[in-house]
């Protein structure tokens, strides 16, 4: 029986759809109701009865876990806490909306084991706030994240976006030094991107919307100088942390570990296989409680296909990737030696500088 030490958990709630996410979510509580709560339950009764668990990370992504009312949240943990052997957890991350977030569910989620909250804050900024369809003021997230560091939330990240339509330099830079003054414990920050079927990606095909690509790399050659100098450490492209308080979760998951995904819309990978649940939330209760599987996606991976994937993610990594690991794309990484966006060293084969900001294109050499 293998042993699963990653799970993940899809609660797709939401308060207002972003125009920009291309997530499974759902907006409103049509379905945010015990049901499915049993369901994601017991959709953990018979991943046990295949796989040994063992979690050493669990995630809650989303939508907006926190979106589910306190005694929602301590059915669930509570149930979660019931059937899993969390004597080797060493992270438990629930991301969080501020607009979702009260003291007394803060403190609900230290006491049931969560030690690590991702707050969703994107930008410090009312007017870009807006633009990005947020439901919550800088106000409300900078209340929130008091709210959690005054419930003793052990390790506290907030998530901030750069890119955003009318976003100033001056705006962005406002938004890094105001996020290395509240000294979170790690800063994720992306830069936007236009996912077909979103309001966004409509609006760019549209001629509403222009991406400028040089401008975007500028605003990310300022945050890798500006949260470095505010003493965090950049170990992946988009996550910056402080005292070596990394998403263990992502590591994991960059790195190739075995997951198993609950929820609608949530993937599993384990060894070649791969799968993600039907992506429709009323359709997985009704599946998961009659006792069916709820799979509605399924793929074979190739031993290659995995390694390059694996490999993609990792180029990302300030760790790099060994070159006896990647020797069947040597060719594609003596030409991008050659054009400066990778360096060799010790063994090891990491992205420059000037591969950082073309990363995505270094990684598509592996897939």
């Amino acid at each position: 029986m293998s042993t699963i030490r990653h799970l993940y958990f899809h609660i797709p709630f939401c308060p207002k759809l972003c125009p920009y996410c291309s997530f499974y979510v759902e907006v409103g509580a049509k379905n945010k109701n015990t049901a499915f709560l049993d369901a994601l339950l017991r959709e953990v009764d018979r991943a046990a009865e295949k796989y040994a668990l063992r979690p050493e990370t669990i995630y809650f992504g989303g939508g907006t876990p926190t979106s589910l009312l306190t005694d929602q949240l301590e059915y669930l943990l509570g149930g979660l806490r019931a059937r899993l052997d969390l004597s080797a957890l060493r992270e438990w991350t629930v991301e969080a909306n501020p607009a979702t977030v009260r003291a007394e569910k803060a403190r609900l989620l230290r006491d049931l084991g969560v030690t690590r909250v991702s707050l969703g804050v994107q930008s410090w900024d009312d007017a870009l706030l807006k633009t990005l369809g947020r439901v919550h003021s800088a106000a409300a997230a900078e209340r929130t994240y008091e709210i959690l560091r005054a419930a003793e939330i052990p390790a506290v990240n907030l998530d901030l976006m750069f890119a955003v339509p009318g976003q100033r330099p001056s705006q962005w830079r406002a938004t890094l030094e105001k996020t290395i003054a509240l000294k979170p414990d790690h800063i994720s920050s992306y830069c936007l991107t236009y996912e077909e079927d979103t309001a966004y990606f409509q609006k760019l095909a549209g001629g509403d919307y222009r991406q400028d690509v040089e401008r975007d790399a500028q605003l990310f050659e300022e945050t890798m100088d500006t949260l470095t100098a505010g003493g965090f450490v950049q170990y992946e492209i988009s996550n910056y942390s402080r005292d070596a308080r990394e998403s263990q979760h992502n590591r994991a998951y960059w790195l190739g570990a075995d997951y198993l995904g609950f929820g609608p819309g949530a993937f599993s990978t384990v060894g070649l296989s791969r799968w993600e649940n039907v992506r429709d939330t009323a359709g997985y209760t009704r599946t998961m409680l009659a006792g069916e599987l709820a799979a509605g996606f399924t793929e074979n991976l190739s031993a290659d296909v995995r390694a390059g994937e694996i490999a993609a993610f990792r180029i990302r990594m300030a760790e790099g990737i060994p070159v006896a690991e990647i020797a069947r794309w040597s060719d594609a990484m003596a030409e991008f030696e050659t054009l400066g966006l990778v360096a060799c060293s010790d063994g090891i084969v990491r992205l420059t500088r000037r591969g950082k900001l073309l990363a995505d294109s270094v990684a598509e050499a592996f897939v």
